[in-house]
Parts: structure tokens; sequence; C-alpha cells
């Protein structure tokens, strides 16, 4: 059990048609509260952190905090560093011990998000880790801060883009947003399974706060298996915190930590859940 590579939990979530939660955190509750969750429901899982919220948690500080989390949980998790955008923390992430990284260039043109996939690729197998790409561009962005107009995947050249990178996981752009939805997602369930059917590694959606349980469940029936989850966590833990508040629940610093902590863990709950993954540890 304990600390794992990203590809080993997906080609068993393939195998077994569930998906594994990737679930941001942004401090040692949220880890804290995430385990929690998968040692209750004897779940797989990954936990992450984008390079977008390195200013809030900076990387050489929550990182190894994160592999900590994972060598001692009694379930198997995966360490993963999401939207790396600079080869410098992708790297940092690698030397720290996450077991996999991702390279966000959906905003760069194909040839460019091919050529440096692939050398973060090469990065990461010196590493013994695993490499993530995207293809198409997701909307919104991480951290919240801007506005990305969605960009579909063309299973064609996410075909094209697997052959050029060899990539472990690859994200696909099927109407998923980060940050919270203004309505309910129409996601593009026909892109996903054409998707699907040319490329041999999981899929992985991104955006994954506020898509209803049967629009998740109906994306691991046609090819997802890893699902990221940042929104959710912090709304969770913040309305948590409120909620105990407004209760008068919180007469000191040890009962806020127990607050963030539960936010943290009714989340992973909830998604455990609806991904499928609970007892596949």
């Amino acid at each position: 059990m304990s600390l794992v590579k990203m590809s080993q939990l997906l080609s068993d979530a393939k195998k077994g048609g569930y998906a594994v939660g990737s679930f941001s955190i942004a401090n040692m509750e949220m880890v804290l509260g995430v385990i929690k969750a998968l040692e209750e429901t004897k779940s797989p899982a990954i936990i992450q952190i984008a390079e977008v919220r390195l200013k809030q948690s900076p990387l050489e500080i929550i990182g190894p905090l994160m592999v900590a989390a994972a060598k001692n949980a009694s379930v198997p998790v995966a360490v993963h560093f999401d939207h790396g955008k600079t080869l410098e923390k992708i790297t940092e992430a690698l030397d720290i011990g996450f077991t996999s990284v991702m390279f966000d260039g959906s905003h760069l043109p194909f040839e460019e998000n091919a050529s440096v996939t692939c050398k973060v690729r090469e990065l990461a197998k010196k590493y013994g880790a695993d490499c993530e790409g995207e293809i198409g561009c997701v909307g919104g962005s991480e951290d919240g801060s801007e506005n990305i107009a969605v960009n579909y995947t063309s299973p064609a050249m996410a075909l094209e883009f697997y052959g050029s990178t060899k990539v472990d996981a690859l994200a696909v752009a099927i109407g998923n947003a980060h940050g919270n939805y203004k309505q309910t997602p129409k996601l593009r369930f026909d892109i996903l399974e054409e998707t699907a059917s040319l490329i041999p590694v999981p899929l992985v959606l991104h955006g994954g706060t506020g898509i209803e349980p049967d629009d998740f469940r109906k994306c691991i029936s046609l090819g997802i298996h890893k699902i990221n989850i940042a929104t959710a966590t912090f709304d969770s833990v913040e309305r948590t915190v409120r909620q105990a508040y407004c209760s008068e629940k919180i007469g000191g610093y040890y009962d806020l930590q127990a607050a963030e902590v539960e936010g943290a863990y009714l989340n992973a709950m909830k998604h455990i859940e609806i991904f499928g993954c609970a007892g596949k540890a």
C-alpha cells in the first residue's frame, strides 16, 4: 500500500470500471481529511497540488508533507503535481518524491505542447514517475483568475498527441471547466467516447466540481479513470468551518483545525461514492 505510481492506480481503475479521485489540497488539514476518507472506505486515490497554488502553499513545505502522508497511509496513494507550467517546479516536485507530474501545455500550439510534454515525460521517467498531458483546453483556470474558453479535444489530434508523447494519462476537454459552473455543463460524451476508442491510456477529467453524479458515472463508463476535484474541496472546507463558527462549535484553534479536516473528509467521501472506488484498495 502507501505511496504508489499514478499509472498503477489508473490501470486498476480501467480494468475495474471505476475512477480514481485526484484531490487537490492546500494544507495539512486537507491532506488528513482526504486520507481519513480513503482509509475508512478502503479506496485508492491521488493527492495533488497545482503550480498556481504554490504562492499559498510553497512546494518545498507542502510537498514533503504530501509524500509522507501517502507513505504512511494504509491504502495506495499517489502524489501528483497538477498543471505544471515550468520545468523548474516540475523537477522540484520529482526531487521531493512526487510519483506523477502533469505538464499543462493546453494553451500552446499543438507542436509546442507535444514537444515540451515529451521532455517532461522523459524527465519523469528518470525518476520512475508518470506523466500526464492535456490536449484541448479545459475552461476557466485552476486558480479562478481567468475566464478561459473551452477548446474541445479533437479525437484525431488526441491520437496524434499520444503517438508523439506516450503519456501515461491524457486530460481531455469535453465541456468541463475549472472552478464553479454558472450552470450545469453539457458534456460532449461523443468526443469522449471517440477519443477513448483511439487512446490506450486512461483519460482524465479536470474541472470535476459541479458535474452531476450521473454525468460522472457516464464519463467513467466511456473511459475517464482519473477525476480531478479541487474547488469542491476548498468550498467544502470553507463551508464546514463557517458552519462550525455559526453553531458556536469552535472554541479555539484545535476546533478550527478539526473543522478543516472534516470539510475535506466529507467532500472526499461524497466523491468516493460517486466514482465507485470504495473497497478497491
